[in-house]
């Protein structure tokens, strides 16, 4: 994978990287192979013609397969990222202070073959979601182990904050 597309300040380090599933092209490719085979058909029953709508179907299938490998999923120590498009290019980039909560979710047959979607909740934002990717608790995991680090954290010593409290003590003695 590519990382022309995003950037990482120099203490940043990604701690995870995927791409969905090859299968979550079936649908476009299924449409695709269909439409082909009935051009290819109607081009043998009615009008020879008509087959170059075969080329379509074809179209529709490497379209659906490329949107596929052009999606990239990354996060790193600082931020989330996630990459897709195949003609235009949609990059999102959400820090990880922006994340409210996350989720994965995974089908019957995602549980047998260890894939699913990542929801990640953005603040003042929509979701973000990373999805059909492979053990999708592993990315999940990635964020929440980040997001819980930094909520845990409060900048500052003690005494810092105690000349606040003094600080704000003395200006409501001062109003009143």
């Amino acid at each position: 994978m590519s990382n022309e597309w995003r950037f990482q300040f120099d203490n940043e380090r990604t701690v995870w990287q995927g791409n969905p599933r090859l299968s979550a092209a079936a649908g476009g490719v299924t449409i695709g192979i269909a439409l082909s085979i009935l051009a290819l058909l109607m081009a043998v029953l009615v009008d020879r013609r008509l087959g170059i709508a075969s080329i379509l179907g074809i179209g529709i299938v490497i379209w659906a397969v490329r949107r596929v490998q052009q999606t990239e999923y990354v996060i790193t120590t600082r931020s989330i990222w996630a990459k897709r498009g195949v003609m235009r290019q949609t990059v999102r980039r959400v820090e990880l202070s922006k994340v409210q909560n996350t989720a994965y979710s995974q089908s019957v047959t995602g549980s047998l073959f260890e894939y699913g979607t990542v929801t990640i909740e953005i603040a003042g934002g929509s979701d973000l979601q990373f999805q059909r990717i492979d053990n999708p608790e592993i990315a999940r995991e990635a964020i929440t182990s980040r997001i819980g680090d930094m909520s845990e954290e409060i900048p500052g010593s003690p005494n810092q904050w105690y000349s606040v409290l003094q600080l704000v003590r003395d200006i409501r003695v001062t109003i009143e």
